[in-house]
């Protein structure tokens, strides 16, 4: 007799777990400095992301200021490395445990690379060099490079496109044009993730007040002088920082390895004209409060970023005006004594 067909009992297929997301994690090399700190602050800040987990490496030399890093020090996702990026032990170490890089670090201030440019070769393209090399060793996904206009040279019509040959004048713009192509190289020679930004003459708060418009801003808060540079007509395009971290953003999430992006504010001034709105904002006159000094040597006399590019590939588009920005600023200098008064203490500026 043949026995009764069974039906094999029912299969539960097995669950789908699905992958566990985690945070892409970004070192940050000067993050304690002027744009560095706001790039922290708003990717860690109740706007931000909120995928990310930020690592900090800073000197803290005279720009870097601890202080700027206090809104967010108690972030579950934050963490502060005091450290020189010249150092490749240090470097290898934190790039082992990272995704990203967003490299901010750099000696900036044009005077004083004139003065000496020995540590602006060092920092800019020796730690560039050291930090490129270990992205590249330990596996680095993404490295964001932040440049400067000022590896263009001088423009007396038109503006700059990426393309434009670097021309630079100073030792600082030189030192940074050297880490440009470094960075670049590396992408080119072995297929990293390089993505290069240039942007515009940054302002706001939080700006160590050895550059134009903080220096100007607090001098004329204690009815001092402000010094101008040869006939003040030397032309720079203004960029608010909350512009500025906008467009690194964009670069970060939607660049293009290999690609440079410049990344400008819309306004150009010559140093007469702003010096007359700072004046006018903090209440002072021109006759009383202005003392013209020689000219800086080798002076660029303007700078001008074609932002084509990152408007048309990644949507960028200033949204700060002047007028406002100018405001907010004068405005957070006059509120925050506390944190500019020592700085110019120690550096006598």
């Amino acid at each position: 007799m043949t026995p009764p067909a069974t039906t094999p009992p029912a299969t539960t297929p097995p669950a789908v777990i699905p992958p566990v997301s985690r945070p892409t994690r970004v070192l940050v090399t000067g993050g304690a400095g002027f744009i560095g700190s706001h790039y922290v602050r708003t990717l860690l800040g109740p706007d931000g992301p909120g995928d990310v987990e930020i690592t900090v490496l800073d000197k803290l030399t005279y720009a870097g200021n601890p202080a700027n890093l206090d809104a967010v020090r108690e972030h579950p996702g934050f963490a502060f490395v005091q450290g020189d990026i010249c150092d490749p032990e240090l470097v290898g170490k934190l790039m082992d445990g990272h995704d990203q890089v967003v490299h901010f670090a750099a000696e900036s201030h044009v005077d004083r690379s004139i003065d000496g440019g020995a540590e602006f070769v060092r920092t800019n393209v020796v730690g560039t060099h050291t930090l490129i090399d270990a992205a590249h060793r330990t596996g680095i996904e993404t490295f964001v490079h932040i440049s400067t206009d000022e590896v263009y040279g001088s423009i007396d019509e038109g503006s700059w496109p990426e393309t434009h040959p670097l021309e630079p004048n100073s030792p600082y713009s030189s030192a940074k044009a050297s880490s440009d192509l470094i960075a670049l190289s590396y992408h080119r020679t072995h297929g990293l993730d390089v993505r290069v930004t240039r942007c515009s003459n940054n302002y706001g708060h939080h700006h160590f007040p050895e550059k134009v418009i903080p220096l100007f801003v607090t001098n004329l808060l204690d009815g001092k002088k402000v010094p101008l540079y040869g006939d003040g007509g030397n032309v720079r395009d203004w960029l608010h920082i909350d512009d500025h971290v906008q467009g690194i953003e964009l670069v970060r999430t939607k660049g293009r390895a290999g690609e440079v992006y410049n990344i400008g504010g819309g306004t150009e001034l010559s140093n007469r004209q702003l010096t007359e709105l700072l004046l006018t904002a903090c209440g002072a006159d021109w006759d009383t409060s202005v003392e013209y000094v020689e000219d800086r040597k080798g002076h660029d006399r303007r700078y001008s970023v074609d932002c084509a590019k990152i408007r048309a590939e990644l949507g960028y588009t200033p949204r700060k005006s002047f007028a406002d920005g100018l405001a907010e600023t004068v405005r957070w200098y006059r509120e925050n004594r506390s944190w500019w008064e020592p700085l110019k203490e120690r550096a006598a500026l």
